[in-house]
């Protein structure tokens, strides 16, 4: 069985929707377990007055009944608070009227100019409305529903902000359960375990914000209790990083993901790249000591935690814009400015938990199958006690 899901909306639409297809029946969820989830993407300091408007209240349309997935598809719906404000500009009717707020001169670093070349808009609105980060509440929403199935299988994931601009925190986590990360991550304005860091942080954010300018920065993504062998060697596409990396690189703004070490495995010596294997509890089995691969070795799941980072870019809207060019003219003008946030690098960590989960709640139905939770849970069980 595979898990497919789609969304669609715009920034300033109607609503965001999204459907998701092939999760087991008999799972447990309910509306208020989706929304904690989707209220914590809109966690983070340096967020912009969009957060306030809207309460991204999820409302579930079809594919649960009395608390428990059915089997078929599971639609959501958030819809837009700022709606009622853009109602005639945003309107699907056709309309006479002269359109407001239209989008002449690109931002740099967005995806307004080649959108607009390649789907043939003057009005690069048509662009920045799915463009917008916006979209991403319902990937959360649906993410949500991906992280409960992984939960009923013993598998919990966490984030947690490493890099905001030119401040690191400590690369230590000091608890070994992960759920605790997100407890004490929560409690941070920026999602970060290091309180030091995470003062520094907020500093960094405030001066961006006078400026006019805005900041990227570094999330951790950590996954425990994934079973050993999910994804596979045998072709490129079913290899397991690929797969996450697709997922987290067809995220807004990311720019760079790593497993484990990543890019510092190219700087040391084979001897400081790999971990190593010792006698098991039981023959036929090995324990690590280490976990540099990042719970990813030859496509598939070690049975160790699964540790990513991903690097987000600034966010490409700056109240103080860039050098651009009103595109019917050809004459020099600056950016457009659109109301945005300074950083999301916290919310966008959140976001990375969902999208893991969507990628290991598919992997899981691939490898043990099932049509309901009570076909799956014994397999995966049996499997978990002759692996581990």
């Amino acid at each position: 069985m595979h898990l497919r899901y789609l969304t669609a909306g715009e920034s300033h639409g109607k609503a965001l929707v999204g459907i998701l297809e092939g999760m087991p029946s008999g799972l447990g969820l309910t509306r208020d377990q989706i929304q904690a989830e989707v209220r914590r993407r809109k966690l983070g300091h340096g967020r912009g007055a969009r957060q306030k408007m809207e309460d991204d209240a999820v409302e579930i349309l079809s594919g649960v009944r009395h608390g428990k997935t059915i089997g078929s598809p599971i639609a959501l719906l958030i819809e837009n608070k700022d709606w009622k404000n853009w109602a005639n500009i945003m309107q699907p009717e056709a309309t006479e009227l002269p359109a407001e707020r239209q989008l002449e001169v690109p931002r740099p670093g967005h995806a307004d100019y080649a959108g607009g070349l390649k789907y043939g808009h003057a009005d690069m609105r048509n662009i920045l409305e799915r463009a917008s980060a916006r979209e991403t509440a319902m990937r959360v929403a649906i993410g949500s529903v991906a992280r409960n199935f992984l939960q009923e299988c013993g598998i919990e994931i966490a984030s947690r902000i490493t890099q905001i601009g030119s401040v690191e925190a400590a690369a230590e986590i000091t608890t070994d359960r992960v759920e605790e990360i997100n407890r004490i991550a929560d409690a941070s304005p920026v999602r970060c375990l290091d309180s030091g860091a995470s003062e520094r942080m907020v500093a960094e954010i405030d001066s961006a914000k006078q400026k006019g300018d805005s900041l990227g920065g570094v999330f951790e993504i950590i996954a425990s209790g994934v079973p050993l062998g999910l994804g596979s060697h045998v072709h490129w596409d079913r290899r397991l990083g690929g797969r996450i990396g697709e997922a987290f690189m067809g995220l807004n703004a990311i720019k760079g993901v790593q497993i484990g070490l990543g890019f510092d495995s190219a700087r040391v010596l084979g001897s400081e790249a790999h971990d190593e294997l010792f006698p098991g509890r039981t023959p036929g089995l090995a324990r690590r000591q280490t976990n540099r691969a990042g719970g990813i070795e030859g496509g598939m799941t070690t049975g160790e935690w699964i540790v990513i980072k991903a690097a987000m870019k600034p966010i490409a809207t700056l109240m103080r814009p860039l050098h651009s060019v009103m595109l019917k003219t050809g004459a020099p003008e600056q950016a457009h400015v659109e109301r945005s946030d300074v950083c999301a690098v916290p919310s966008a960590a959140v976001i990375g938990e969902s999208l893991l989960a969507l990628v290991l709640a598919e992997e899981l139905l691939v490898k043990f199958g099932g049509d309901s939770m009570n076909e799956i849970l014994p397999r995966l069980r049996d499997w978990n006690e002759n692996t581990r």
